[in-house]
């Protein structure tokens, strides 16, 4: 057999009697794999790559590898590397040759050795030979012979590696692979992965934005038809649809920009950045969620399932292309928050509302400013020149302020109007009580600017504008003023 190799003398020196020191990378030296980093990081840039990727994957799982890594440039120092795995394989390093094993393309592994510094050799995929399994053993047994090196893996394809190794040194989420392991040869040492759990899934499925989808019952409210039964559980099923929708995306968009994520002093944090959920698994998720939501939308009215595709295909093109885009990006995003209330309107089969609209535009695309404003200036201040995975720079500061606080005012006058308008005269019989809404607005919008200038505003504006306290009195007294206006 022809194995996947790249030696160096050194690789076949040794450092005292011990026997060379395998180790296996995705899954085992780093949190992830690196075949299925890069086809993401691949995607995210160039999504109609999906169907060459297909063609080359006919060829082999080995010619996919080296297609996308002549493709891609992964920011290896960022990956979410297993650090007490890491620290105990330098330890190793002083005591014996190491060698990194990988089923990834050469040219990745290579990068990722360098990164992490002091192994003899690597060997690794080289575009016609997938060094994964059987491969891989029969590789390291022509290399040192039967039972002459350890090797560190993770999986249950490392069996067939252990088989012939003379110690086992295994990464595990329970103790079923060291037994495993124990049957083919001598577990020297285990060493723990945490596996996925129901709070993590929680957190990448971003369950608690789906508090935006509230925005669904707006229409609800503001046609005074609150206490329908049928029009509010219509409004709460859209509810659950958009919810379910907006996680297919959020897990979409995560493995799309895992790179500019882990840039990111909070989103490194998330599951699939920081490798605590398997990537492949994200796939699978968004598309069980997908489906889900579409089949409940349908159920409710066909318009309304419409309008819900008309949200995917514009959240699908800010992640792969919209949110790049100077400007544009803050367009699309109000328009995502001003399609909510066009559902909650079709969900009810309400007729649409010029105000309602006009005003969700204006506020939204102010508080859209605000998040790119706020990442900029802390870029800014980590004397960066632009915000990762946006098209702006720290010089446009002065620019998303004037816009953002501009358009958030544009929203009170647009409310004015509204109120002077003989739409509020047939809605409200106090409708002149509505004028006290302005200056709260004012204060709000003025207070959110001024919070975010001073860089302490949290990432998402929406967010903010929920769980800050003095936004939640402001609401209660909002509440209260069209309660007596009615």
């Amino acid at each position: 057999m022809t194995s996947a190799i790249t030696m160096t003398d050194s690789a076949r020196d040794t450092k005292g009697a011990r026997p060379p020191l395998c180790v296996d990378l995705d899954g085992t030296l780093i949190r992830t794999d690196l075949l299925v980093e890069s086809a993401f990081a691949l995607l995210s840039h160039r999504p109609f790559m999906l169907f060459p990727m297909l063609v080359w994957l006919l060829r082999g799982k080995a010619r996919l590898k080296r297609e996308i890594a002549q493709r891609v440039e992964l920011s290896v120092s960022t990956l979410p590397y297993n650090d007490e795995v890491v620290a105990w394989v330098r330890e190793q390093q002083s005591l014996r040759t190491t060698i990194l094993c990988s089923a990834a393309d050469t040219a990745l592994a290579t990068r990722v050795a360098d990164h992490v510094g002091g192994f003899d050799d690597v060997i690794a995929s080289d575009g016609q030979h997938n060094l994964s399994g059987a491969n891989k053993a029969a590789s390291l047994v022509e290399l040192y012979g039967e039972r002459g090196f350890d090797y560190v893996g993770n999986a249950a394809v490392d069996l067939h590696v252990w088989k012939y190794a003379n110690a086992a040194i295994v990464v595990e989420s329970g103790s079923n692979l060291s037994v495993a392991a124990a049957r083919v040869t001598r577990v020297e040492r285990t060493f723990s992965r945490t596996e996925a759990t129901g709070r993590q899934w929680l957190k990448a499925l971003r369950v608690h934005q789906w508090v935006k989808n509230i925005l669904l019952f707006l229409p609800l409210l503001a046609s005074h038809r609150v206490f329908e039964p049928k029009a509010f559980l219509s409004t709460a099923l859209a509810f659950l649809c958009f919810g379910l929708c907006a996680s297919s995306v959020y897990v979409t968009n995560d493995l799309l920009d895992l790179s500019a994520d882990r840039q990111h002093r909070r989103k490194k944090h998330r599951p699939f950045a920081a490798g605590t959920i398997p990537l492949y698994q994200g796939p699978i998720a968004a598309f069980a969620l997908l489906i889900a939501s579409f089949s409940l939308a349908w159920r409710l009215t066909p318009t309304f399932a419409l309008v819900l595709l008309g949200y995917y295909l514009l959240t699908t093109g800010y992640s792969f292309k919209f949110k790049r885009i100077v400007m544009l990006d803050v367009v699309v995003l109000a328009l995502l928050y001003t399609t909510r209330i066009v559902a909650g309107t079709a969900a009810i089969q309400a007729k649409l509302s010029f105000w309602l609209l006009a005003f969700s535009m204006f506020i939204f695309l102010s508080l859209a400013m605000v998040k790119r404003y706020t990442e900029l200036l802390a870029a800014q201040r980590a004397a960066e020149i632009k915000a990762a995975g946006r098209g702006y720079d720290v010089e446009d500061i002065p620019l998303i302020q004037s816009l953002g606080a501009s358009s958030g005012y544009l929203s009170v006058l647009v409310l004015a109007l509204y109120i002077d308008s003989t739409a509020s005269q047939s809605l409200y019989r106090h409708p002149d009580y509505l004028w006290l809404l302005c200056p709260l607005l004012l204060y709000w919008i003025s207070r959110t600017w001024a919070i975010a200038h001073r860089g302490i505003m949290h990432d998402d504006p929406v967010v903010f504008a929920i769980t800050d306290k003095v936004s939640r009195v402001l609401l209660l007294i909002a509440g209260i003023i069209v309660v007596l206006s009615i």
